[in-house]
C-alpha cells in the first residue's frame, strides 16, 4: 500500500508522528544497568602483579663500558626527570661509567632549590630530583650542565648548580654525546616537548 504524499499539511504531520511512534516502539531499549563486580576490594599489602618474575637476564657492564643519560626537559614537568635519574643511578650500579648531561631546559634539574631557604623541602618530594642527582654523584656518577642554557635561557650563574655538577661550554654538549657514541656507550636521551 502506497504512503500518502507528505504535502506539509496537518494530516501529513500527523502521519509522520505516527510513523516515529511505531519505529520508537519497535526499537529495543538499551540496558543501562551496571554489571556487578564480585571481587574483594584491594587492600594494603595485596600483590596486584607478579613483581618477582624477571624475564631478561640481569646485565652488568663489562669493565670500561660507559653510559650517558641526557636531559632536555624542565625539572618537575612530567616524570622523565625522576624516571631517568633513577635509570642513570641503576646504570651506575650495574658497573657502567655513567654521566648525565643537562642541557637546554634540563639545566633546571641541576639548580639548587628549596623554600623558605635553599635546601629546605617545602613538601615531601619537593627536592626529589636534587636528591637523586646528589645520590648519583655520591656513587661516582658525573653530571654536566650547559653554561649557555644556564645564563642565556634561565638567567642563572654556575653557582646555582648543586655542588658537584660540572658546568660545560655549549660546544661540549655535542662533543660529550659524540665521545660516548665513539666509545659504544649506552645513550638514553630524555626529551619533553
Amino acid at each position: 500500500m502506497a504512503q500518502p504524499a507528505d504535502d506539509g499539511s496537518a494530516d501529513a504531520l500527523c502521519r509522520r508522528r505516527q510513523r516515529r511512534k511505531c519505529v520508537a516502539s519497535e526499537t529495543p531499549k538499551p540496558d543501562h544497568s551496571m554489571p556487578t563486580v564480585e571481587k574483594e576490594l584491594n587492600k594494603k599489602g595485596d600483590f596486584l602483579v607478579d613483581y618477582e618474575e624477571k624475564v631478561f637476564p640481569d646485565i652488568k657492564a663489562d669493565p670500561g663500558e660507559k653510559a650517558l643519560v641526557t636531559f632536555h626537559t624542565v625539572a618537575f614537568e612530567g616524570s622523565i626527570s625522576i624516571v631517568n635519574t633513577l635509570t642513570a643511578t641503576r646504570l651506575q650500579r650495574k658497573g657502567y661509567e655513567t654521566s648525565i648531561l643537562l642541557y637546554g631546559p634540563g639545566v633546571t634539574m641541576g639548580f639548587q632549590r628549596g623554600f623558605p631557604t635553599l635546601g629546605d623541602e617545602a613538601f615531601p618530594g619537593h627536592l626529589f630530583v636534587n636528591q637523586r642527582l646528589e645520590t648519583f654523584m655520591k656513587e661516582g656518577g658525573k653530571v654536566y650542565g650547559c653554561r649557555f642554557s644556564t645564563q642565556a635561557l634561565y638567567g642563572q650563574t654556575e653557582k646555582a648548580f648543586i655542588q658537584g655538577i660540572r658546568p660545560i661550554s655549549p660546544l661540549d654538549v655535542l662533543d660529550i654525546i659524540l665521545m660516548h657514541k665513539k666509545a659504544g656507550a649506552v645513550i638514553i636521551d630524555s626529551w619533553t616537548v
